[in-house]
Protein backbone atom coordinates (compact mmCIF):
# COMPACT_ATOMS: atom_id res chain seq x y z
CA UNK A 1 0.00 0.00 0.00
CA UNK A 2 1.47 2.97 -0.85
CA UNK A 3 0.81 6.27 0.92
CA UNK A 4 -0.67 8.60 -1.28
CA UNK A 5 -0.27 12.37 -0.75
CA UNK A 6 -3.23 13.78 1.20
CA UNK A 7 -5.18 16.49 -0.08
CA UNK A 8 -4.06 19.81 1.07
CA UNK A 9 -5.85 21.10 3.72
CA UNK A 10 -8.49 23.93 2.57
CA UNK A 11 -7.68 27.37 3.16
CA UNK A 12 -9.10 30.42 2.24
CA UNK A 13 -6.40 30.66 -0.52
CA UNK A 14 -7.56 27.33 -2.20
CA UNK A 15 -11.18 28.26 -2.39
CA UNK A 16 -12.65 29.11 -5.74
CA UNK A 17 -14.15 32.42 -6.02
CA UNK A 18 -17.54 31.38 -6.67
CA UNK A 19 -17.43 29.01 -3.43
CA UNK A 20 -15.89 31.92 -1.32
CA UNK A 21 -18.43 33.26 1.50
CA UNK A 22 -19.31 36.96 1.52
CA UNK A 23 -17.76 39.36 3.10
CA UNK A 24 -21.30 40.16 5.22
CA UNK A 25 -22.58 37.02 7.62
CA UNK A 26 -25.97 36.36 6.77
CA UNK A 27 -28.10 36.02 9.48
CA UNK A 28 -32.26 35.53 9.92
CA UNK A 29 -34.15 38.17 9.10
CA UNK A 30 -35.44 39.66 12.73
CA UNK A 31 -38.97 39.32 13.47
CA UNK A 32 -40.78 41.11 16.09
CA UNK A 33 -42.69 38.69 18.72
CA UNK A 34 -46.61 38.36 18.33
CA UNK A 35 -46.72 39.02 22.05
CA UNK A 36 -44.79 42.39 21.40
CA UNK A 37 -46.76 43.65 19.04
CA UNK A 38 -49.92 42.98 20.80
CA UNK A 39 -48.16 44.84 23.73
CA UNK A 40 -47.54 47.97 21.56
CA UNK A 41 -51.05 48.20 19.98
CA UNK A 42 -52.74 48.05 23.34
CA UNK A 43 -50.32 50.65 25.37
CA UNK A 44 -51.28 52.71 22.13
CA UNK A 45 -54.80 52.55 22.58
CA UNK A 46 -54.53 53.30 26.87
CA UNK A 47 -52.95 56.57 25.15
CA UNK A 48 -55.20 56.86 22.86
CA UNK A 49 -57.62 57.01 25.80
CA UNK A 50 -55.64 58.59 28.39
CA UNK A 51 -55.59 61.60 26.32
CA UNK A 52 -59.15 61.80 25.19
CA UNK A 53 -60.22 61.23 28.57
CA UNK A 54 -57.87 64.37 30.13
CA UNK A 55 -59.35 66.24 27.19
CA UNK A 56 -62.47 65.55 27.96
CA UNK A 57 -61.93 66.02 31.59
CA UNK A 58 -60.50 69.65 30.82
CA UNK A 59 -63.44 70.86 28.87
CA UNK A 60 -65.55 69.86 31.36
CA UNK A 61 -63.87 71.61 34.44
CA UNK A 62 -63.86 74.61 31.94
CA UNK A 63 -67.72 74.39 31.71
CA UNK A 64 -68.00 74.03 35.28
CA UNK A 65 -66.06 77.58 35.90
CA UNK A 66 -68.15 79.60 33.35
CA UNK A 67 -71.48 77.91 35.04
CA UNK A 68 -70.21 78.83 38.52
CA UNK A 69 -68.80 82.14 37.51
CA UNK A 70 -72.19 83.36 35.86
CA UNK A 71 -73.78 82.03 39.38
CA UNK A 72 -71.69 84.30 41.38
CA UNK A 73 -72.13 87.37 39.07
CA UNK A 74 -76.23 86.52 39.74
CA UNK A 75 -76.18 86.34 43.31
CA UNK A 76 -77.10 89.84 45.47
CA UNK A 77 -74.47 91.77 46.24
CA UNK A 78 -75.77 92.71 49.56
CA UNK A 79 -73.96 95.71 50.63
CA UNK A 80 -76.11 97.16 53.47
CA UNK A 81 -78.07 95.16 56.61
CA UNK A 82 -80.21 96.53 59.54
CA UNK A 83 -82.25 94.26 61.91
CA UNK A 84 -85.79 96.09 63.06
CA UNK A 85 -86.19 95.23 66.20
CA UNK A 86 -89.40 95.77 68.76
CA UNK A 87 -89.93 97.60 72.17
CA UNK A 88 -88.31 94.77 73.52
CA UNK A 89 -85.63 94.22 71.58
CA UNK A 90 -86.67 90.98 69.84
CA UNK A 91 -85.74 90.98 65.99
CA UNK A 92 -89.32 91.45 64.02
CA UNK A 93 -87.58 92.63 60.13
CA UNK A 94 -83.89 91.72 58.48
CA UNK A 95 -83.59 94.15 56.05
CA UNK A 96 -81.05 93.91 53.54
CA UNK A 97 -80.10 96.10 50.08
CA UNK A 98 -79.24 95.13 46.64
CA UNK A 99 -77.60 97.82 44.77
CA UNK A 100 -77.04 96.05 41.55
CA UNK A 101 -80.62 94.68 41.74
CA UNK A 102 -81.47 98.26 43.61
CA UNK A 103 -84.51 96.31 45.52
CA UNK A 104 -84.56 96.04 49.17
CA UNK A 105 -85.25 92.67 50.86
CA UNK A 106 -87.04 92.39 53.73
CA UNK A 107 -87.58 89.55 55.88
CA UNK A 108 -90.53 88.68 58.42
CA UNK A 109 -88.51 87.76 61.56
CA UNK A 110 -91.93 87.73 63.83
CA UNK A 111 -95.54 86.40 63.47
CA UNK A 112 -96.84 90.56 63.44
CA UNK A 113 -98.96 91.27 60.57
CA UNK A 114 -100.93 94.26 59.85
CA UNK A 115 -104.82 94.42 59.91
CA UNK A 116 -107.22 94.36 57.74
CA UNK A 117 -107.36 98.63 57.45
CA UNK A 118 -103.53 99.05 57.87
CA UNK A 119 -100.31 98.76 56.18
CA UNK A 120 -97.16 98.38 57.74
CA UNK A 121 -94.62 101.31 55.92
CA UNK A 122 -90.86 100.82 55.88
CA UNK A 123 -88.99 104.56 56.11
CA UNK A 124 -85.35 105.70 56.26
CA UNK A 125 -84.35 108.07 59.09
CA UNK A 126 -81.25 109.82 58.69
CA UNK A 127 -81.49 112.16 61.94
CA UNK A 128 -81.40 115.35 60.66
CA UNK A 129 -84.29 115.59 57.51
CA UNK A 130 -88.30 114.15 57.71
CA UNK A 131 -88.03 110.99 57.39
CA UNK A 132 -88.24 109.11 53.67
CA UNK A 133 -90.78 106.54 52.51
CA UNK A 134 -89.03 103.10 51.68
CA UNK A 135 -92.21 101.48 50.78
CA UNK A 136 -94.93 99.20 52.57
CA UNK A 137 -94.57 96.03 53.55
CA UNK A 138 -97.28 94.21 52.02
CA UNK A 139 -96.54 90.73 51.25
CA UNK A 140 -98.29 87.91 53.18
CA UNK A 141 -95.07 86.12 52.28
CA UNK A 142 -91.74 85.78 54.89
CA UNK A 143 -89.78 87.50 52.41
CA UNK A 144 -90.78 90.03 49.80
CA UNK A 145 -88.65 92.55 47.63
CA UNK A 146 -89.02 96.61 47.69
CA UNK A 147 -87.70 98.56 44.72
CA UNK A 148 -85.74 101.13 46.01
CA UNK A 149 -83.50 103.46 44.13
CA UNK A 150 -80.13 104.09 45.73
CA UNK A 151 -80.93 107.77 46.37
CA UNK A 152 -83.67 107.18 48.50
CA UNK A 153 -80.95 105.44 51.14
CA UNK A 154 -78.23 108.07 50.97
CA UNK A 155 -77.87 109.27 54.72
CA UNK A 156 -79.78 106.75 56.06
CA UNK A 157 -78.68 105.82 59.56
CA UNK A 158 -82.18 104.08 60.56
CA UNK A 159 -84.65 102.12 59.23
CA UNK A 160 -88.38 102.15 61.09
CA UNK A 161 -91.61 100.88 60.39
CA UNK A 162 -95.00 102.43 61.30
CA UNK A 163 -98.37 101.33 61.08
CA UNK A 164 -100.66 103.61 58.44
CA UNK A 165 -103.77 103.61 57.28
CA UNK A 166 -104.51 101.35 54.02
CA UNK A 167 -102.03 102.60 51.11
CA UNK A 168 -99.68 104.05 53.55
CA UNK A 169 -98.99 107.89 53.43
CA UNK A 170 -96.72 110.37 51.91
CA UNK A 171 -93.31 111.79 52.75
CA UNK A 172 -94.90 115.03 53.04
CA UNK A 173 -97.44 114.02 55.75
CA UNK A 174 -94.94 111.41 57.46
CA UNK A 175 -95.17 108.32 59.65
CA UNK A 176 -97.50 108.34 62.80
CA UNK A 177 -95.03 107.71 65.89
CA UNK A 178 -93.85 106.20 67.33
CA UNK A 179 -92.55 103.57 64.86
CA UNK A 180 -93.19 99.74 64.90
CA UNK A 181 -89.63 98.60 64.59
CA UNK A 182 -86.86 100.51 64.40
CA UNK A 183 -82.85 99.14 63.63
CA UNK A 184 -80.22 100.65 62.68
CA UNK A 185 -78.97 101.28 58.87
CA UNK A 186 -74.93 99.35 58.38
CA UNK A 187 -72.73 99.45 55.29
CA UNK A 188 -71.61 95.63 55.18
CA UNK A 189 -67.80 95.26 54.66
CA UNK A 190 -67.44 93.71 51.75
Amino acid sequence: MTDSPAPPPAGPSSLSPSSAPSSAPTSPPRRVSPWWRGLSVVLLLVLVLGWATSVSLYEQLKAQIHHLQAKIVALPQVHYVAVLVDEQQRPALLVTYDPKAKALQVQRLNAVREGPEDSMQLWALDGKNPPRSLGLVLSKYQTLQIPVQPQALQGAVELAVSVEDKGGVSDRQGPRLPYLFRGWWIQKAI
